[in-house]
Parts: structure tokens; C-alpha cells; sequence
């Protein structure tokens, strides 16, 4: 074997699919991590105002997508936007619009965040709902006495209060961007000019498909220290945050 020393590094300064990986990490991160924490937010605080009878049975329900395979949900979403799909075919017939949703990078990119989305919004619905349910009644109760309600209740008193559980959601949403691939690998791989792909998606493809192994570790080195000190700024904004609010 020959020992190549820093040099599979000093190569993923001038490759362009490194470069393109770097840059959509951040293109997935605030979308992904800000639809996720307002779809969860909805979600919540809609169940969390059902009757108890049927609450848990509609959580459960926003939960099912996360359950679906992410292989199963790729290959409806790749039916349901292909050219010739009844979608597609009724676009065309009725406002003569044609949209190449998976091949065009305008939509291409916004396909995978909204399949992302739909999956995990559910999820961390119910890490707010447990937050939501946690609030004291007394707290309620001195809200509807101040009179605060509606959005100036949820802004100034139910926010801050779910301070801990919003950190835990933006922590998991900004590892989930980090980590997208099935969808990019099933759906585009990687394309329209690498405008969806993604590190685990690179790192795949330079491992296993062109088996350069050292530079597919190279390539993941280099990501894990992005996740980190991208993961380090996040802490320490919502740390401050915390701090600001007693926790």
C-alpha cells in the first residue's frame, strides 16, 4: 500500500462534487431545519387541542410518515413527478405548465426538502406536543386571566417555556440535514448538476462505486468536522437563548 500522507485532503479543496456537498449541507440545513420546527409547531399545538379521546390516535397519525420506508416514499415521489405522471399530464391539460420537477434544479432541490419535511414534521410534532402537555394549567389559567391569548400567548409564554424541547428539535432537524440520502440517491442522484447531492450521498459513490476508500474517508472526516462546528454555533445560540429564558 502507499501511504499518500495529506493528500487525499488537499484534493477535496479543488474537487467540485466536495465543494457542491459543503455548500448544499447549508442549502438543506435552513430550510429543512426551519419547515420542520414550524410543521412540528402547527401540528402540536393543533392536537394539542383536540379532545384527550382522540389526541393520541391523530399524533400517532402525523407519526406514520416517519415510519414509511424512505426507499417506499421516494419511489411514489418519483411516479407521482415523473413527465408522464397524471400530476404531470394535468398540469400540462389544464394550465400548460411543464415542469421537469426532478431533472430542473429549480424544483429538483425543493422536491427533496419537501419529502424530508412531510416525513419528520410529524415527528417532532410530538416532542413539542410532550412539551406543550408538560405547561402547568396554572399557567393557562394566569394567561387567560392577563389576557393573553392566540399568538401573543404562544410568542411571549408558550415559546419561551418550550425553550429545552425547541433546542432538542433544531439539534435533531440540523443532524437530519446533515445526513439526507436515500431521497437524493433514489430520486436524482445527485443531479441536476449536483444541486441535490449530498456528503453521505458523495461519500457513498467514492467509497463504493468508484472504490477510492481513502478519499471516501477523507470525504467523511471533512464532514463530520462541518456537522461539528456547525452543531457548536447552534448550541451556543440556544444556549443564549436558554440562559435569557431561566433554563
Amino acid at each position: 500500500r502507499k501511504f499518500v500522507g495529506l493528500d487525499n485532503f488537499k484534493a477535496l479543496l479543488s474537487d467540485e462534487r466536495v465543494r457542491a456537498a459543503f455548500i448544499n449541507s447549508f442549502r438543506y440545513l435552513f430550510p429543512i431545519v426551519i419547515l420542520c420546527f414550524i410543521g412540528g409547531l402547527v401540528i402540536a399545538l393543533l392536537v394539542s387541542k383536540l379532545p384527550d379521546k382522540i389526541k393520541g390516535l391523530v399524533a400517532v397519525l402525523f407519526f406514520i410518515p416517519y415510519l414509511t420506508s424512505g426507499v417506499a416514499t421516494s419511489v411514489v415521489v418519483k411516479y407521482f413527478f415523473n413527465y408522464n405522471s397524471v400530476f404531470n399530464e394535468f398540469l400540462r391539460d389544464h394550465f400548460n405548465l411543464n415542469i421537469n420537477w426532478l431533472t430542473d434544479e429549480r424544483f429538483a432541490f425543493w422536491v427533496m426538502v419537501f419529502i424530508v419535511v412531510w416525513k419528520m414534521a410529524g415527528y417532532y410534532a410530538l416532542f413539542i406536543l410532550s412539551g406543550i402537555e408538560s405547561i402547568s394549567p396554572e399557567v393557562n389559567e394566569a394567561c387567560a386571566l392577563d389576557g393573553s391569548y392566540g399568538f401573543h400567548k404562544l410568542i411571549h409564554v408558550t415559546l419561551p417555556m418550550l425553550m429545552p424541547t425547541l433546542t432538542t428539535v433544531i439539534v435533531l432537524a440540523t443532524g437530519l440535514a446533515f445526513g439526507i440520502y436515500t431521497e437524493p440517491y433514489l430520486l436524482t442522484g445527485g443531479g441536476p448538476n449536483l444541486s441535490t447531492t449530498s456528503w453521505q450521498l458523495e461519500i457513498y459513490n467514492t467509497s463504493f462505486t468508484r472504490f477510492q476508500s481513502g478519499y471516501g474517508a477523507a470525504m467523511a472526516i471533512a464532514s463530520a468536522v462541518q456537522i461539528f462546528i456547525t452543531l457548536r454555533i447552534i448550541n451556543f445560540i440556544t444556549d443564549r437563548l436558554n440562559r435569557k429564558f431561566g433554563y
